[in-house]
């Protein structure tokens, strides 16, 4: 059988690798943000938990924000978020208008912005010629995302979203590449 690939042409990921849902790196990730949503008694995981989850799991994205005290305010605003600051998220859709709406299902699920934000970063991921996302691909996604949960918790911590994003495309945190 001949291969379609034309001779030298290196083949990219395909839409399989890329959509079998998250990488290794991100898989406790998410499976720690739907263990949150559903002790805080949310219908669907939202990017505000997936935040709280990458940051928990991945030393990386703790890395990349400016230091002790703005880490502190951040992880503070999250676990204030189960306590009341959340309150008014409960039962509610979070949509920021990066995937359609989808109908409800029996288990806790992504919002259509944490699953706008996981395919973002997996495009991100294989821009940088990566057939998987990893935690700053996910951290990337949710900052860019600015009518998500998490951007707004980002905000609310003092962390200025441009600056952050910047940091990590030119990997300005201590032991990462650039743009990872």
């Amino acid at each position: 059988m001949q291969s379609r690939t034309p001779q030298g042409a290196e083949p990219g990921p395909t839409r399989a690798d890329i959509d079998t849902g998250p990488s290794a790196a991100l898989a406790p990730v998410v499976a720690g943000a739907r263990r949150r949503a559903v002790r805080d008694g949310d219908r669907q995981v939202d990017t505000a938990h997936l935040l709280h989850s990458l940051i928990e799991h991945e030393p990386e994205v703790r890395a990349v924000f400016d230091g002790g005290p703005q880490l502190a305010r951040l992880l503070g605003y999250l676990v204030q978020r189960s306590i009341g600051y959340g309150l008014q998220w409960r039962s509610s859709v979070e949509d920021s208008g990066a995937v359609p709406v989808v109908a409800a299902a029996k288990e806790t699920v992504l919002s259509p912005a944490a699953a706008g934000a996981m395919e973002a970063a997996r495009v991100r991921a294989v821009l940088r010629g990566a057939t998987l996302a990893g935690g700053l691909d996910l951290l990337a996604a949710l900052a860019a995302d600015r009518e998500s949960r998490a951007a707004e918790v980002l905000r609310h911590a003092g962390v200025d979203l441009d600056a952050l994003l910047t940091r990590i495309e030119t990997g300005a945190q201590v032991g990462c590449e650039p743009g990872r």
